[in-house]
Protein backbone atom coordinates (compact mmCIF):
# COMPACT_ATOMS: atom_id res chain seq x y z
CA UNK A 1 0.00 0.00 0.00
CA UNK A 2 1.36 3.50 -1.09
CA UNK A 3 0.98 6.82 1.29
CA UNK A 4 -1.67 7.90 -0.99
CA UNK A 5 -4.00 4.43 -0.93
CA UNK A 6 -3.77 4.83 2.89
CA UNK A 7 -6.50 7.31 4.73
CA UNK A 8 -3.31 9.46 6.00
CA UNK A 9 -2.02 9.77 2.50
CA UNK A 10 -5.70 10.54 0.93
CA UNK A 11 -5.58 14.03 1.74
CA UNK A 12 -2.81 15.18 0.04
CA UNK A 13 -4.00 13.21 -2.85
CA UNK A 14 -7.43 14.77 -2.69
CA UNK A 15 -5.63 18.15 -2.87
CA UNK A 16 -3.86 17.94 -5.99
CA UNK A 17 -6.58 16.57 -7.78
CA UNK A 18 -8.87 19.74 -6.85
CA UNK A 19 -5.88 21.90 -7.71
CA UNK A 20 -6.21 20.21 -11.06
CA UNK A 21 -9.97 21.05 -11.62
CA UNK A 22 -8.76 24.66 -10.10
CA UNK A 23 -6.88 25.03 -12.77
CA UNK A 24 -9.61 23.72 -15.28
CA UNK A 25 -12.01 26.49 -13.96
CA UNK A 26 -9.34 29.31 -13.40
CA UNK A 27 -8.69 29.64 -17.10
CA UNK A 28 -12.61 30.15 -17.69
CA UNK A 29 -12.96 33.27 -15.23
CA UNK A 30 -9.96 34.58 -15.56
CA UNK A 31 -10.06 35.03 -19.41
CA UNK A 32 -13.32 36.55 -19.25
CA UNK A 33 -11.87 39.83 -16.92
CA UNK A 34 -9.08 39.48 -20.27
CA UNK A 35 -11.54 39.31 -22.98
CA UNK A 36 -11.77 43.84 -23.06
CA UNK A 37 -7.88 43.88 -23.39
CA UNK A 38 -7.15 41.11 -25.55
CA UNK A 39 -9.29 43.05 -28.02
CA UNK A 40 -7.94 45.62 -28.07
CA UNK A 41 -4.12 44.43 -27.71
CA UNK A 42 -4.53 41.59 -30.62
CA UNK A 43 -7.50 43.91 -32.52
CA UNK A 44 -9.79 40.48 -32.27
CA UNK A 45 -13.26 41.17 -33.53
CA UNK A 46 -16.24 39.86 -31.17
CA UNK A 47 -16.64 36.42 -33.19
CA UNK A 48 -12.66 36.20 -32.62
CA UNK A 49 -13.27 36.57 -29.02
CA UNK A 50 -16.35 34.18 -28.69
CA UNK A 51 -13.32 31.37 -30.29
CA UNK A 52 -11.19 32.45 -27.25
CA UNK A 53 -13.23 30.54 -25.25
CA UNK A 54 -14.93 28.47 -27.10
CA UNK A 55 -11.28 27.00 -29.01
CA UNK A 56 -11.10 25.69 -25.16
CA UNK A 57 -14.90 24.89 -24.25
CA UNK A 58 -15.16 23.07 -27.32
CA UNK A 59 -11.82 20.43 -27.25
CA UNK A 60 -12.30 20.53 -23.39
CA UNK A 61 -15.88 19.09 -24.48
CA UNK A 62 -14.59 16.50 -27.52
CA UNK A 63 -11.30 15.25 -26.05
CA UNK A 64 -13.26 14.35 -22.59
CA UNK A 65 -15.17 11.50 -24.16
CA UNK A 66 -11.93 9.50 -25.54
CA UNK A 67 -9.01 10.94 -23.53
CA UNK A 68 -12.06 10.66 -19.92
CA UNK A 69 -11.97 6.75 -21.10
CA UNK A 70 -8.06 6.95 -20.95
CA UNK A 71 -8.99 7.54 -17.33
CA UNK A 72 -10.49 3.93 -16.92
CA UNK A 73 -7.36 2.36 -19.94
CA UNK A 74 -4.66 3.37 -18.73
CA UNK A 75 -4.93 4.89 -14.97
CA UNK A 76 -6.49 8.41 -13.80
CA UNK A 77 -2.61 9.05 -12.58
CA UNK A 78 -0.77 8.86 -15.82
CA UNK A 79 -3.56 10.79 -17.59
CA UNK A 80 -3.62 13.49 -14.90
CA UNK A 81 -0.05 14.28 -14.81
CA UNK A 82 0.25 14.40 -18.56
CA UNK A 83 -2.58 16.33 -18.88
CA UNK A 84 -1.03 18.65 -16.30
CA UNK A 85 2.13 19.32 -18.55
CA UNK A 86 0.15 19.66 -21.63
CA UNK A 87 -2.04 22.50 -19.69
CA UNK A 88 1.22 23.94 -19.02
CA UNK A 89 3.00 23.93 -22.05
CA UNK A 90 -0.21 25.56 -23.92
CA UNK A 91 -0.69 28.27 -21.15
CA UNK A 92 3.08 29.80 -21.77
CA UNK A 93 2.13 29.45 -25.96
CA UNK A 94 -1.14 31.39 -25.23
CA UNK A 95 0.89 33.83 -23.00
CA UNK A 96 3.66 34.41 -26.61
CA UNK A 97 0.81 34.92 -28.79
CA UNK A 98 1.69 36.96 -31.35
CA UNK A 99 -1.77 37.51 -32.72
CA UNK A 100 -5.99 36.18 -32.28
CA UNK A 101 -5.48 33.11 -34.56
CA UNK A 102 -2.42 31.81 -32.62
CA UNK A 103 -4.16 32.19 -29.26
CA UNK A 104 -7.17 30.83 -30.19
CA UNK A 105 -5.03 27.74 -31.59
CA UNK A 106 -3.33 27.94 -28.24
CA UNK A 107 -6.21 27.62 -26.62
CA UNK A 108 -7.31 24.98 -28.03
CA UNK A 109 -4.48 23.32 -26.93
CA UNK A 110 -4.87 24.26 -23.64
CA UNK A 111 -8.38 22.96 -23.89
CA UNK A 112 -6.81 19.63 -24.48
CA UNK A 113 -4.82 19.29 -21.20
CA UNK A 114 -7.60 20.22 -19.42
CA UNK A 115 -9.70 17.64 -21.35
CA UNK A 116 -7.01 15.16 -20.01
CA UNK A 117 -7.24 16.58 -15.94
CA UNK A 118 -10.89 16.99 -15.66
CA UNK A 119 -12.05 13.46 -15.80
CA UNK A 120 -8.99 11.93 -14.19
CA UNK A 121 -9.15 14.17 -11.36
CA UNK A 122 -12.32 13.46 -10.29
CA UNK A 123 -11.83 9.86 -11.55
CA UNK A 124 -9.21 9.92 -8.70
CA UNK A 125 -11.18 11.13 -6.27
CA UNK A 126 -13.58 8.10 -6.79
CA UNK A 127 -10.52 5.82 -6.59
CA UNK A 128 -9.66 7.55 -3.30
CA UNK A 129 -13.23 7.60 -2.26
CA UNK A 130 -14.56 4.15 -2.56
CA UNK A 131 -17.25 4.07 -0.13
CA UNK A 132 -20.57 5.41 -0.75
CA UNK A 133 -20.74 8.04 2.54
CA UNK A 134 -17.25 9.38 2.04
CA UNK A 135 -17.69 10.06 -1.61
CA UNK A 136 -20.19 12.72 -2.08
CA UNK A 137 -18.17 14.64 0.74
CA UNK A 138 -14.44 14.69 -1.27
CA UNK A 139 -16.71 15.19 -3.91
CA UNK A 140 -17.99 18.48 -2.69
CA UNK A 141 -14.26 19.33 -1.69
CA UNK A 142 -13.22 18.20 -4.87
CA UNK A 143 -16.12 21.07 -6.40
CA UNK A 144 -15.84 23.60 -3.43
CA UNK A 145 -11.31 23.52 -4.22
CA UNK A 146 -11.95 23.80 -8.03
CA UNK A 147 -15.19 26.15 -7.75
CA UNK A 148 -12.69 28.73 -5.89
CA UNK A 149 -11.40 29.14 -8.82
CA UNK A 150 -14.51 30.97 -10.09
CA UNK A 151 -13.85 33.90 -6.90
CA UNK A 152 -10.15 33.95 -7.46
CA UNK A 153 -10.03 34.24 -11.24
CA UNK A 154 -12.52 37.32 -11.75
CA UNK A 155 -9.79 38.68 -8.74
CA UNK A 156 -6.74 37.88 -10.14
CA UNK A 157 -7.40 38.77 -13.65
CA UNK A 158 -8.28 42.03 -12.39
CA UNK A 159 -4.87 42.86 -10.19
CA UNK A 160 -2.73 41.27 -13.39
CA UNK A 161 -4.07 42.28 -16.45
CA UNK A 162 -4.42 46.27 -15.75
CA UNK A 163 -0.94 46.38 -14.73
CA UNK A 164 0.70 43.39 -16.43
CA UNK A 165 -1.27 43.04 -19.41
CA UNK A 166 -3.32 39.86 -20.75
CA UNK A 167 -0.87 37.86 -20.94
CA UNK A 168 0.17 37.43 -17.62
CA UNK A 169 -3.12 35.37 -16.96
CA UNK A 170 -1.40 32.58 -19.04
CA UNK A 171 2.09 32.84 -17.52
CA UNK A 172 0.47 32.29 -13.83
CA UNK A 173 0.02 28.56 -15.10
CA UNK A 174 3.27 27.78 -15.63
CA UNK A 175 4.76 27.89 -11.99
CA UNK A 176 1.05 26.76 -10.55
CA UNK A 177 1.12 23.37 -12.76
CA UNK A 178 5.30 22.90 -12.09
CA UNK A 179 4.22 22.45 -8.44
CA UNK A 180 1.19 20.45 -9.22
CA UNK A 181 3.03 17.68 -11.03
CA UNK A 182 5.53 17.45 -8.40
CA UNK A 183 2.89 17.48 -5.68
CA UNK A 184 1.04 14.66 -8.13
CA UNK A 185 4.13 12.58 -8.78
CA UNK A 186 5.13 12.12 -4.76
CA UNK A 187 1.11 11.47 -3.63
CA UNK A 188 -2.00 10.30 -5.98
CA UNK A 189 -2.03 6.54 -6.10
CA UNK A 190 -1.83 4.07 -8.85
CA UNK A 191 -5.06 2.69 -10.27
CA UNK A 192 -6.89 0.56 -12.31
CA UNK A 193 -6.30 0.02 -16.39
CA UNK A 194 -8.22 -1.88 -18.98
CA UNK A 195 -6.09 -2.98 -22.10
CA UNK A 196 -7.20 -5.12 -25.24
CA UNK A 197 -9.72 -2.24 -26.72
CA UNK A 198 -8.56 -0.17 -29.57
CA UNK A 199 -9.37 3.53 -29.26
CA UNK A 200 -12.39 4.98 -31.10
CA UNK A 201 -10.70 7.31 -33.23
CA UNK A 202 -13.71 7.74 -35.98
CA UNK A 203 -15.53 8.04 -33.44
CA UNK A 204 -13.92 10.96 -31.46
CA UNK A 205 -12.89 12.06 -34.97
CA UNK A 206 -17.00 12.49 -35.73
CA UNK A 207 -17.61 13.40 -32.27
CA UNK A 208 -15.46 16.53 -32.50
CA UNK A 209 -16.46 17.50 -35.87
CA UNK A 210 -19.98 17.64 -34.85
CA UNK A 211 -19.63 19.57 -32.38
CA UNK A 212 -17.22 22.31 -33.70
CA UNK A 213 -19.75 22.95 -36.42
CA UNK A 214 -22.76 23.63 -34.59
CA UNK A 215 -20.83 25.98 -32.58
CA UNK A 216 -19.59 27.17 -36.00
CA UNK A 217 -23.01 27.96 -37.06
CA UNK A 218 -23.62 29.72 -33.59
CA UNK A 219 -21.29 31.82 -33.70
CA UNK A 220 -21.47 32.92 -37.40
CA UNK A 221 -25.40 33.07 -36.76
CA UNK A 222 -24.64 35.62 -34.12
CA UNK A 223 -22.70 37.57 -36.15
CA UNK A 224 -24.30 37.45 -39.80
CA UNK A 225 -27.99 35.60 -39.34
CA UNK A 226 -28.92 32.07 -38.58
CA UNK A 227 -29.96 32.59 -42.26
CA UNK A 228 -26.86 33.44 -43.61
CA UNK A 229 -24.50 30.76 -45.47
CA UNK A 230 -21.97 30.18 -43.15
CA UNK A 231 -24.50 29.52 -40.46
CA UNK A 232 -26.19 27.21 -42.99
CA UNK A 233 -23.61 25.20 -43.78
CA UNK A 234 -22.29 24.82 -40.38
CA UNK A 235 -25.74 23.38 -39.32
CA UNK A 236 -25.69 20.76 -42.09
CA UNK A 237 -21.85 20.01 -41.26
CA UNK A 238 -23.03 19.15 -37.51
CA UNK A 239 -25.48 17.41 -38.75
CA UNK A 240 -23.95 15.43 -41.01
CA UNK A 241 -21.07 14.12 -38.80
CA UNK A 242 -23.54 13.71 -35.47
CA UNK A 243 -25.70 11.57 -38.28
CA UNK A 244 -22.70 9.22 -39.24
CA UNK A 245 -21.38 9.51 -35.41
CA UNK A 246 -23.92 7.25 -34.09
CA UNK A 247 -23.71 4.19 -36.47
CA UNK A 248 -19.84 4.30 -35.88
CA UNK A 249 -20.55 4.03 -32.42
CA UNK A 250 -22.88 1.67 -32.44
CA UNK A 251 -20.19 -0.37 -34.09
CA UNK A 252 -16.76 0.03 -31.77
CA UNK A 253 -15.63 -2.38 -29.80
CA UNK A 254 -15.34 0.26 -26.77
CA UNK A 255 -17.08 2.85 -28.30
CA UNK A 256 -16.90 6.77 -26.21
CA UNK A 257 -20.46 6.41 -25.51
CA UNK A 258 -22.85 3.23 -24.67
CA UNK A 259 -26.41 4.46 -26.16
CA UNK A 260 -27.65 2.40 -23.52
CA UNK A 261 -26.30 4.43 -21.03
CA UNK A 262 -28.89 7.08 -22.00
CA UNK A 263 -31.87 4.78 -20.90
CA UNK A 264 -31.34 5.25 -17.27
CA UNK A 265 -33.28 8.54 -16.45
CA UNK A 266 -31.01 9.31 -13.74
CA UNK A 267 -27.47 9.42 -15.72
CA UNK A 268 -30.13 11.26 -18.46
CA UNK A 269 -30.75 14.28 -15.98
CA UNK A 270 -27.51 14.85 -15.16
CA UNK A 271 -26.34 15.28 -17.78
CA UNK A 272 -29.10 17.81 -19.36
CA UNK A 273 -29.10 19.92 -15.72
CA UNK A 274 -25.18 19.71 -16.16
CA UNK A 275 -25.27 20.63 -19.86
CA UNK A 276 -28.04 23.10 -19.58
CA UNK A 277 -26.34 24.92 -16.34
CA UNK A 278 -22.90 25.54 -18.26
CA UNK A 279 -25.08 27.00 -21.14
CA UNK A 280 -26.78 29.57 -18.77
CA UNK A 281 -24.03 30.64 -16.10
CA UNK A 282 -20.32 30.63 -19.18
CA UNK A 283 -22.89 32.85 -21.48
CA UNK A 284 -24.21 35.16 -19.07
CA UNK A 285 -20.54 34.93 -17.74
CA UNK A 286 -18.73 36.32 -21.01
CA UNK A 287 -21.78 38.68 -21.99
CA UNK A 288 -20.97 40.44 -18.49
CA UNK A 289 -17.70 40.22 -18.68
CA UNK A 290 -17.42 42.44 -21.71
CA UNK A 291 -20.53 44.52 -20.66
CA UNK A 292 -19.23 45.71 -17.35
CA UNK A 293 -15.77 46.69 -19.36
CA UNK A 294 -16.93 47.78 -23.03
CA UNK A 295 -20.05 49.56 -21.96
CA UNK A 296 -20.13 50.24 -18.21
CA UNK A 297 -16.31 51.83 -18.64
CA UNK A 298 -15.08 49.68 -15.51
CA UNK A 299 -11.12 48.54 -15.20
CA UNK A 300 -10.32 44.66 -15.07
CA UNK A 301 -9.63 44.91 -11.50
CA UNK A 302 -13.53 46.46 -10.79
CA UNK A 303 -15.26 44.21 -13.63
CA UNK A 304 -13.63 40.97 -11.54
CA UNK A 305 -14.50 42.42 -8.30
CA UNK A 306 -18.07 42.96 -9.65
CA UNK A 307 -18.23 39.30 -10.67
CA UNK A 308 -16.97 37.64 -7.22
CA UNK A 309 -20.64 37.67 -6.10
CA UNK A 310 -21.51 35.55 -8.86
CA UNK A 311 -18.65 33.13 -7.98
CA UNK A 312 -18.15 32.86 -4.17
CA UNK A 313 -21.24 31.23 -3.51
CA UNK A 314 -20.37 28.38 -5.75
CA UNK A 315 -16.85 28.00 -3.62
CA UNK A 316 -19.09 28.38 -0.75
CA UNK A 317 -21.61 26.18 -0.57
CA UNK A 318 -20.37 23.06 -2.85
CA UNK A 319 -18.60 21.45 0.29
CA UNK A 320 -21.71 21.60 2.30
CA UNK A 321 -23.68 20.55 -0.69
CA UNK A 322 -21.88 17.34 -1.35
CA UNK A 323 -22.61 16.86 2.47
CA UNK A 324 -26.33 16.94 1.93
CA UNK A 325 -26.11 14.96 -1.18
CA UNK A 326 -25.34 11.77 1.04
CA UNK A 327 -28.29 12.25 2.89
CA UNK A 328 -31.10 13.25 0.75
CA UNK A 329 -29.51 12.01 -2.87
CA UNK A 330 -28.92 14.36 -6.07
CA UNK A 331 -32.29 14.98 -7.11
CA UNK A 332 -33.28 17.78 -4.81
CA UNK A 333 -29.96 19.38 -4.50
CA UNK A 334 -29.84 19.56 -8.44
CA UNK A 335 -33.18 20.88 -8.93
CA UNK A 336 -34.10 23.24 -6.33
CA UNK A 337 -30.27 24.70 -7.07
CA UNK A 338 -30.56 25.16 -10.89
CA UNK A 339 -33.70 26.82 -10.49
CA UNK A 340 -32.72 29.00 -7.95
CA UNK A 341 -29.77 30.12 -9.96
CA UNK A 342 -32.10 30.89 -13.23
CA UNK A 343 -34.58 33.02 -10.69
CA UNK A 344 -31.36 34.99 -9.78
CA UNK A 345 -30.56 35.65 -13.47
CA UNK A 346 -34.09 36.58 -14.42
CA UNK A 347 -34.13 39.28 -11.39
CA UNK A 348 -31.05 40.51 -13.12
CA UNK A 349 -32.41 40.69 -16.22
CA UNK A 350 -35.27 42.14 -15.26
CA UNK A 351 -33.90 44.84 -12.71
CA UNK A 352 -32.14 45.88 -16.45
CA UNK A 353 -28.52 47.40 -17.61
CA UNK A 354 -27.71 50.25 -15.52
CA UNK A 355 -28.63 47.98 -11.95
CA UNK A 356 -26.44 45.32 -12.97
CA UNK A 357 -23.14 46.95 -11.34
CA UNK A 358 -25.54 48.21 -8.17
CA UNK A 359 -25.94 46.29 -4.97
CA UNK A 360 -28.96 44.96 -6.22
CA UNK A 361 -27.67 43.40 -9.35
CA UNK A 362 -24.84 41.57 -7.29
CA UNK A 363 -27.62 40.64 -4.91
CA UNK A 364 -29.38 39.07 -7.82
CA UNK A 365 -26.04 37.68 -8.85
CA UNK A 366 -25.26 36.29 -5.85
CA UNK A 367 -28.92 34.08 -5.54
CA UNK A 368 -27.66 33.05 -8.88
CA UNK A 369 -24.34 31.59 -7.73
CA UNK A 370 -25.72 30.04 -4.85
CA UNK A 371 -27.89 28.29 -7.02
CA UNK A 372 -25.18 26.62 -8.72
CA UNK A 373 -23.26 25.74 -5.57
CA UNK A 374 -26.47 24.18 -4.51
CA UNK A 375 -26.63 21.76 -7.64
CA UNK A 376 -23.19 21.14 -8.87
CA UNK A 377 -22.28 18.30 -6.32
CA UNK A 378 -26.02 16.74 -7.16
CA UNK A 379 -25.28 16.69 -11.02
CA UNK A 380 -21.92 15.03 -10.50
CA UNK A 381 -22.70 12.51 -8.27
CA UNK A 382 -26.00 11.72 -9.58
CA UNK A 383 -23.63 11.05 -13.10
CA UNK A 384 -21.14 8.92 -11.79
CA UNK A 385 -23.30 6.71 -9.44
CA UNK A 386 -25.62 6.06 -12.55
CA UNK A 387 -22.92 3.78 -14.06
CA UNK A 388 -21.76 2.43 -11.10
CA UNK A 389 -17.74 2.39 -9.36
CA UNK A 390 -16.52 0.47 -12.37
CA UNK A 391 -16.79 3.42 -14.88
CA UNK A 392 -16.78 6.33 -13.14
CA UNK A 393 -13.91 7.64 -15.27
CA UNK A 394 -16.01 7.64 -18.63
CA UNK A 395 -19.60 8.62 -16.26
CA UNK A 396 -16.99 11.88 -15.38
CA UNK A 397 -16.10 12.74 -18.68
CA UNK A 398 -19.82 12.48 -20.29
CA UNK A 399 -20.61 15.12 -17.55
CA UNK A 400 -18.23 17.25 -18.26
CA UNK A 401 -18.72 17.32 -21.62
CA UNK A 402 -22.19 18.05 -21.20
CA UNK A 403 -21.09 20.91 -19.15
CA UNK A 404 -18.15 21.95 -21.37
CA UNK A 405 -20.98 21.67 -24.48
CA UNK A 406 -23.55 23.89 -22.66
CA UNK A 407 -20.69 26.08 -22.19
CA UNK A 408 -19.89 26.37 -26.16
CA UNK A 409 -22.92 26.63 -27.00
CA UNK A 410 -24.24 28.89 -24.20
CA UNK A 411 -20.54 31.47 -25.55
CA UNK A 412 -21.60 30.99 -28.99
CA UNK A 413 -25.35 31.77 -28.48
CA UNK A 414 -25.76 34.11 -25.68
CA UNK A 415 -22.29 36.02 -26.21
CA UNK A 416 -23.59 37.00 -29.58
CA UNK A 417 -27.14 38.58 -28.14
CA UNK A 418 -27.39 42.19 -29.25
CA UNK A 419 -27.93 43.11 -25.09
CA UNK A 420 -26.95 42.13 -21.53
CA UNK A 421 -30.44 41.89 -20.92
CA UNK A 422 -31.26 39.47 -23.88
CA UNK A 423 -28.16 37.47 -22.53
CA UNK A 424 -29.10 37.41 -18.76
CA UNK A 425 -33.33 36.12 -19.90
CA UNK A 426 -31.67 33.70 -21.74
CA UNK A 427 -29.36 32.59 -19.39
CA UNK A 428 -32.26 31.80 -16.62
CA UNK A 429 -34.50 29.70 -19.37
CA UNK A 430 -31.36 27.87 -19.75
CA UNK A 431 -30.98 27.27 -15.88
CA UNK A 432 -34.92 26.92 -15.13
CA UNK A 433 -35.09 24.48 -17.90
CA UNK A 434 -32.36 22.26 -16.21
CA UNK A 435 -33.71 22.53 -13.32
CA UNK A 436 -37.45 21.08 -14.11
CA UNK A 437 -35.11 18.43 -16.33
CA UNK A 438 -33.58 17.09 -13.42
CA UNK A 439 -36.46 17.43 -11.41
CA UNK A 440 -38.58 14.93 -13.71
CA UNK A 441 -35.94 12.60 -14.57
CA UNK A 442 -33.60 12.21 -11.47
CA UNK A 443 -36.53 10.52 -9.38
CA UNK A 444 -34.43 8.09 -7.53
CA UNK A 445 -31.51 10.63 -6.31
CA UNK A 446 -27.55 10.12 -7.13
CA UNK A 447 -27.26 6.81 -4.41
CA UNK A 448 -28.98 3.42 -5.04
CA UNK A 449 -30.58 2.03 -2.51
CA UNK A 450 -28.79 -0.58 -0.08
CA UNK A 451 -29.78 -3.72 -1.97
CA UNK A 452 -29.13 -2.09 -5.57
CA UNK A 453 -25.54 -0.78 -3.97
CA UNK A 454 -24.33 -4.38 -3.29
CA UNK A 455 -25.01 -5.43 -6.50
CA UNK A 456 -22.77 -3.73 -8.35
CA UNK A 457 -19.84 -4.82 -6.43
CA UNK A 458 -20.53 -8.34 -6.52
CA UNK A 459 -20.51 -8.18 -10.58
CA UNK A 460 -17.66 -6.23 -10.20
CA UNK A 461 -14.59 -8.61 -10.16
CA UNK A 462 -16.29 -10.75 -13.23
CA UNK A 463 -16.85 -7.33 -15.30
CA UNK A 464 -13.41 -6.16 -14.75
CA UNK A 465 -11.92 -9.55 -15.68
CA UNK A 466 -13.92 -10.15 -18.74
CA UNK A 467 -12.33 -6.62 -19.87
CA UNK A 468 -8.63 -6.82 -19.07
CA UNK A 469 -8.63 -4.82 -16.25
CA UNK A 470 -5.74 -5.06 -13.84
CA UNK A 471 -4.23 -3.51 -11.08
CA UNK A 472 -1.25 -0.94 -11.84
Amino acid sequence: MTDADSPRGRGPALAVASAGYFFVLLDVTIVNVALARIASGLGGSRSELQWVVDAYALVLAAGMLGIGDLADRIGSRRLFLGGLALFGAASALCAAAPDAAVLIGARAVQGLGAAAILPSSLAIVNQLFPDEDERPRAIGAWAGFGGSALVLGPILGGVLVGPLGWRSIFWLNVPLVVAALAAGIATLPKGSTARGARPDLWGQGLGTAALAALVFALIEGGKGGFASLPAIAGVVMAAVAFAAFIPVERRAERPLIDFSWFRRAEFCGANAGAGLMNLGTLGGLFALGLFLQQEEGLSPLEAGLALVPLAAPLAALTPLTGRLVARVGARLPAAIGLATSGVGYLAAALVGAPSIDTPAGWAFLFVAGAGMGIAVPGLVAGATEALGPDRTGIASAVNNTSRQVGGAIGVALIGGLASITTSLAFSAAALLLGGLIALLLMRRGAFFSHSEKKAPRAAAAPARSASGRTSS
